[in-house]
This record gives C-alpha cells, sequence and structure tokens, in this order.
C-alpha cells in the first residue's frame, strides 16, 4: 500500500511568512514534497522559481486568478459577462504554471451575482461555465495540464459560490467545523479517512488547506503520525 502524499497549501500555511516564496522554503524544511497556492499572482515569478528550484518541491496546483476581490470576486469561469476577463486570467494562469512547471489549475467558477437568484441564473452561468471549460480544456490538453474544479460548500464556506456539488477529483483536507488541523477537535476522523483513501489507491495528492491553530510547524505532529 502506498503511503499518501501530502502537500502545503501555502494559502493557508505558514501565513506567518509574508512571501509565497519564503513559505515554500518553510514548506520543504517542514517535509512537504510538494506545494499548492491559491494566487501567487502579486509574488515575483522569478523569486518563486528559485525557491521551487532551491528546495525541489513540486508545485501541484493553483487557480485561476479570483478576479476582483474588493468586489466581490472568486473566480470568473461562470459569471456572466465576464468572459473576456476569464480568459485574460486563464493567460495568467498558464504563464506561472508553465514556469513553475505546475500541472494542475483550478479553473474557479465563481459566485452567483449579488442580488440574484441562484435558480433563476443557473443554466446561463453553467452554459458559460462549459464554455469557459472547453477553451481551457483545449489549450490545455496542448501544454498537458489538468484543469480541476472544485464544488464550495455554500453552508458554511460560501454560500454564493457557483458549484455546490461534490465531483471526484483532487483531495483537500482540513477538520469540521472550525478548518483547523486534520487532528484537531472535530466532526472528521481522518485516521479512518486517510486508511480509506490508501485503500482506493489514491495516487494524487492531499492538499492541506486549513487554518492552524498555531505556528504551522508545530501543528504538524498529525502528519508525522
Amino acid at each position: 500500500m502506498a503511503p499518501l502524499k501530502f502537500c502545503a497549501n501555502i494559502s493557508w500555511l505558514f501565513t506567518e511568512l509574508p512571501d509565497y516564496s519564503q513559505r515554500i522554503y518553510a514548506a520543504a524544511s517542514a517535509g512537504f514534497r510538494a506545494v499548492e497556492a491559491a494566487w501567487l499572482y502579486e509574488s515575483d515569478l522569478e523569486e518563486l522559481q528559485r525557491a521551487k528550484e532551491a528546495t525541489g518541491v513540486e508545485v501541484v496546483l493553483i487557480n485561476t486568478p479570483p478576479g476582483d476581490v474588493k468586489r466581490g470576486d472568486l473566480g470568473l469561469g461562470a459569471v456572466p459577462g465576464r468572459e473576456v476577463e476569464f480568459r485574460r486570467g486563464l493567460d495568467l494562469a498558464l504563464k506561472y504554471a508553465r514556469a513553475l512547471d505546475c500541472k494542475r489549475i483550478h479553473l474557479m467558477a465563481g459566485r452567483v451575482p449579488v442580488g440574484s437568484h441562484r435558480m433563476a441564473v443557473a443554466k446561463e452561468m453553467e452554459a458559460i461555465f462549459v464554455q469557459n471549460l472547453n477553451y481551457a480544456a483545449d489549450i490545455f490538453s496542448k501544454e498537458g495540464i489538468t484543469g480541476l474544479i472544485e464544488p464550495i460548500n455554500t453552508r458554511m464556506t460560501d454560500p454564493r459560490y457557483f458549484l455546490d456539488s461534490p465531483h471526484q477529483g483532487h483531495v483537500q483536507i482540513a477538520q469540521v467545523p472550525g478548518r483547523n488541523e486534520p487532528d484537531s477537535a472535530g466532526e472528521l476522523n481522518y485516521s479512518y479517512l486517510f486508511t480509506t483513501l490508501e485503500n482506493l489507491h489514491y495516487q494524487g495528492y492531499v492538499g492541506c488547506e486549513y487554518k492552524p491553530l498555531g505556528s504551522t510547524k508545530e501543528g504538524l505532529g498529525w502528519m508525522k503520525e
């Protein structure tokens, strides 16, 4: 039985360090062989490349840009009227993915527009999302990149996110309901879940996308166990 492979989500872990390139070094020194991140786009790409090459970590996954966060955007893939911005963001994600040899890009669907009812816009948003996914898939097939989509829990995490039902794909972990370390107090039995993934011969990475209760490194005892 092959052991599970864990990657540090450096948008959530090692946040005591301000720069993503510093977090790559910290993840490597903590024993991670791979990292993932939501948005690296404010970081200097050459610094990120240097950190990756110096540590030898694999960059497993990045997200397409969120859009205008101050306006409440969280991705643009399914958002009506934002198709041109989605394609611009996809170009930027590809630039970073190529430079960091990252083979997976999460195509963020985005939120139901403010003032719109989910059921009223669902068909339009689904059609836009499929159109944008087809556009991305054509590019990804030439680049050797896998596109991922991620449903987000609309009850506790983001009530307006468009994709809200589960699909198979890249696995990310955090305890419920506090979104802390897997061995923190909560509802999920991660020793059972990890054993289940191993028994299913899961070959992908398990992304650590949780909020550390203290320092990231001190909270990694669960992974050693």
